[in-house]
């Protein structure tokens, strides 16, 4: 780096800094001590859908063993840069979403109510991280919530209980959305499997299809009966979409892909696996196949 790039580099990066000082400045400190008077702690959300799923050891952590109660609110427009599919269109969250995602979310401990936002009363707004000056793209989504309200959780650990899909025990269980997909990353490799089910939209299976032909389809009529199969599965792949939020939530044996752009989707624990390489996808695959 030449002394021009170096004084351009300080500058541009103590102006963001002011930037930054001056936009949390601006924002209020919400409610940061958990309802001790009251038996139901009530949350809310707009979405995204996998951001739900990121924030329920937050709210695990807020209830503090009280019941849950879930408001999303819905129609909000797209957070989505423009070209990047989406199966709301331009909504975050539709009445579909929250009948799709209710069903796995009160199997949960403590989840009594899981609604669309009307009128309720509520402790916890869960969106208000995205009031702070951060950027999104980077971090760890389930921290988001944690630095907002001065709280943690150990997410080494399942925060998602479901009862495997026994049929899938043996089966590679993949989810590749059209977004956050890695440059260079080709999923060809696995037409040599035959034990390759996909879940997620019909689009993203026809087009994964092509690279594998003996690629088998999964439909599902909930998140719950999505989160059956992958509990259930041999192990599973995905890209930063939902279905790899569920594989996260319940500590399957899983492998992600990162995408450069936005790596703000962080594995930990037992059995995490992640990648932006095509020769060590290729090589994890290939592990956990053998195992």
């Amino acid at each position: 780096m030449n002394i021009f790039q170096r004084v351009y580099a300080a500058v541009f990066t103590s102006a963001i800094k002011q930037i930054y000082i001056r936009s949390l400045k601006k924002v209020s400190t919400p409610e940061l001590s958990p309802v001790l008077e009251v038996e139901t702690v009530h949350f809310k959300h707009f979405g995204l859908i996998g951001d739900i799923i990121y924030a329920i050891p937050a709210m695990q952590a807020l209830a503090q063993g009280r019941k849950i109660h879930l408001h999303l609110q819905i129609n909000q427009k797209s957070l989505y840069k423009k070209g990047m599919n989406h199966q709301n269109k331009d909504k975050i969250l539709t009445e579909k979403s929250v009948e799709l995602l209710a069903p796995l979310l009160l199997t949960q401990p403590n989840f009594t109510v899981c609604d669309i936002l009307t009128d309720q009363r509520i402790d916890f707004d869960l969106d208000y991280f995205r009031k702070y000056p951060f950027d999104y793209n980077k971090g760890h989504i389930c921290r988001w919530y944690f630095q907002t309200f001065g709280i943690t959780s150990d997410l080494g650990r399942p925060w998602l209980q479901v009862e495997p899909h026994a049929e899938f025990k043996n089966e590679i269980v993949v989810a590749r959305s059209f977004r956050y997909r890695a440059p260079g990353i080709s999923y060809a490799f696995l037409k040599d499997f035959t034990n390759i089910t996909h879940v997620g939209l019909k689009e993203e299976f026809e087009d994964l299809k092509k690279e594998i032909p003996d690629l088998k389809y999964k439909p599902v009529n909930n998140f719950l009966e999505l989160a059956a199969v992958i509990a259930g599965c041999k192990f599973f792949i995905g890209n930063q979409s939902f279905p790899f939020a569920v594989a996260e939530a319940l500590k399957v044996t899983r492998v992600l892909e990162v995408y450069f752009e936005c790596p703000n989707v962080i594995p930990e624990g037992k059995d995490a696996y992640d990648f932006c390489y095509q020769p060590q996808f290729e090589k994890i695959v290939a592990l956990l196949n053998n195992q």
